[in-house]
């Protein structure tokens, strides 16, 4: 049985931020969840998918975030608790049925989790999720450690229930991928079956009945609004006539930088974690006892602008500060030597530093960029579309997944980026822009995300591009969970379609599709520039499964190559395909047997043939 299942209450575990989450949604009873995969919260749904499987909770991955956040809000209606699960930018995709759903609201409690970025990890953006809350009018929640987290998801689908709206459930990379102690509790019985009462003038948002719904959800927001003064997340702590507000993980910061500097008895603090609607009555009590406040937060000055104005209605006169150039930047994660050196240069508190050691004489690190793996399928594919282009003025619009790093050299193939699907969408603009070949890149599982809408356009206005699609079995950057192109029975899992994006591709109407084996140089180099010289929408169908998903699978036959006498140095294996399982010593090109898949890939480039299996 799954660890989350077996623990008792009351029993101590060591949990991931994200283990936790999981747990804490398991105690709150939760009977339906759904999710897209997006790092930092990706944990939460491989945990809950692996759970399902044991228990009565029904979890999905869904094609998309928009589609997971509308399967939970439907279970919702139907007075079942739910949960939608995404990354940040994950819920710009989700928040078209998000906003609509604040007017409908919902009967069962439903958490929306959004896992924001600070420092962009593995993102694209660095936007602060709090104000879609405050966009939606909806409950927002950010805990502030991982015992906490997990305390708070019950307390998330309570109050969810209390003002029959959906609640954000905010959290950053450091909750999520932090680990600690958690206290486990007890687990409510899963309603697993609902029931939905028609009620088309309150469920069905047409002009005449959203008007009446805007006004039941401003209603909602001031019973929101007195539960958040309530809150037992919300909270002072400390004493004296300097203050500081803060929120999340940067309350750790807080209170090591106010120990660390003495001022036990002069900052008092208060710690937002129910933060929309803000507990605008408890500000104004906490900046009428401050001579000078400071606001501590990642992200935008989401908190900040409305402490300002709750001290203006209040005509309080007193300095308030936190985002600005002596103070916290807007940019990247905080950390508790940044945090305590503002409070200390804010307030005027004599603070040294401590004296760094003396790392003068040690080499520096050596940088270690992202790469895609030994024996990546993705590092084939693009070996092959750049020989099969040469010559052509190309432009590459590529998409979100592993097959980003091709930006790197050598391989240098991405020119362009948006989000999920863009690929397909800039593809169209920059065939109709420019005379250069156009060449998108997109991979299964962003391609059934949102691929499909772009292809479509392209094939109705006929637009000139080639699409090559990288079907590796899995959405392998997240962590190798399923999407819509999986064959769930190697995961040995039963009771699932299976989508077949060649028969998508034809059924779309494309004229010219092409499928390539990437592993095969010579063959599909030919096919891939039949493709390129179609003028129209041709689609390329490049299917190898990802090296690592079938090593967990134990698919791969490991077949080790090595470098034989008759190597010359051309570098072609070194310098156009950059494979990490390269390296040079003593001035020649050596494998390392560690990393070698035996995809050979290789061994197929190599002038002088000098590439060959290793005996032993």
């Amino acid at each position: 049985m799954h660890k989350l299942l077996a623990g008792e209450s009351a029993r101590r575990m060591f949990l991931l931020g994200n283990e936790a989450i999981a747990r804490g949604a398991v105690e709150a009873g939760l009977a339906v969840g759904a999710t897209y995969p997006g790092t930092p919260s990706s944990e939460i749904s491989s945990t809950l998918f692996e759970m399902s499987h044991e228990s009565d909770l029904y979890f999905e991955y869904s094609v998309n975030e928009k589609v997971a956040l509308e399967v939970a809000a439907a279970a919702a209606c139907s007075g079942l608790r739910s949960m939608a699960i995404m990354k940040h930018v994950g819920l710009n995709v989700a928040a078209d049925p998000l906003l609509t759903l604040a007017y409908i609201g919902v009967r069962g409690g439903m958490v929306v989790v959004t896992a924001d970025d600070p420092l962009m990890f593995s993102s694209q953006n660095e936007q602060d999720n709090r104000y879609y809350g405050k966009l939606a009018g909806i409950p927002v929640l950010e805990p502030s450690s991982v015992e906490e987290a997990k305390e708070m998801v019950r307390y998330a689908f309570e109050l969810s229930e209390k003002v029959h709206e959906p609640v954000l459930f905010r959290t950053t990379t450091r909750i999520n991928h932090s680990t600690g102690v958690v206290t486990l509790g007890d687990r409510q019985p899963v309603k697993t079956s609902g029931d939905f009462t028609k009620d088309p003038f309150n469920w069905v948002p047409i002009p005449a009945v959203a008007r009446n719904l805007h006004v039941k959800l401003l209603k909602n927001w001031v019973d929101a609004k007195h539960l958040s003064e309530m809150s037992p997340y919300n909270f002072t702590e400390g004493g004296g006539w300097w203050g500081i507000i803060c929120n999340g993980v940067s309350y750790n910061y807080v209170r090591d930088g106010i120990k660390d500097l003495g001022l036990e008895e002069s900052v008092k603090v208060l710690r937002i974690g129910f933060s929309n609607p803000l507990p605008e009555n408890m500000i104004k009590k906490f900046l009428a006892g401050c001579e000078k406040v400071l606001v501590v937060e990642e992200g935008e000055p989401y908190m900040e602008e409305a402490v300002k104005a709750f001290a203006q209605e209040e005509g309080l006169t007193i300095p308030i500060k936190g985002k600005g150039p002596e103070v916290l930047s807007r940019l990247y994660e905080f950390d508790p030597a940044m945090v305590r050196k503002v409070i200390a240069n804010y307030f005027g508190v004599p603070y040294t530093p401590p004296v760094l050691p003396d790392l003068s004489d040690i080499p520096e690190i050596p940088q270690r960029p992202p790469n895609l793996c030994a024996g990546c399928s993705h590092r084939a594919t693009y070996y092959i579309v750049k020989q099969a282009a040469e010559g052509m003025q190309t432009i590459y619009p590529t998409d979100i997944g592993c097959y980003t790093l091709g930006i790197l050299p050598p391989l240098a193939m991405a020119d362009y980026l948006l989000c999920m699907g863009s690929s397909l969408g800039a593809g169209c603009g920059f065939s109709k822009a420019t005379d250069k070949k156009v060449i998108s890149f997109i991979g299964d599982s962003t391609f059934f995300h949102s691929g499909i809408p772009g292809l479509v356009n392209a094939i109705f206005n006929n637009h000139n591009l080639t699409l090559v699609i990288l079907d590796n079995g899995i959405t392998a950057m997240t962590g190798h969970q399923p999407n819509p192109g999986v064959d769930m029975s190697k995961l040995n899992l039963s009771g699932y379609g299976r989508v077949s994006i060649e028969q998508v591709v034809r059924g779309l109407g494309v004229p010219s599709v092409t499928m390539i084996e990437p592993f095969k140089i010579r063959k599909s180099i030919e096919a891939v520039r039949e493709a390129l010289e179609f003028k129209g929408v041709s689609v390329v169908i490049s299917t190898q499964i990802c090296t690592l998903y079938a090593k967990a699978l134990k698919l791969d036959t490991k077949r080790v190559f090595k470098i034989g006498d008759k190597c010359k140095g051309h570098r072609n294996c070194i310098d156009q395909l950059g494979c990490p399982a390269f390296f040079t010593k003593d001035g020649k090109i050596q494998i390392d047997p560690g990393l070698c898949t035996g995809c050979a890939v290789c061994a197929q480039i190599c002038p002088e043939n000098a590439i060959i299996p290793a005996k032993d």
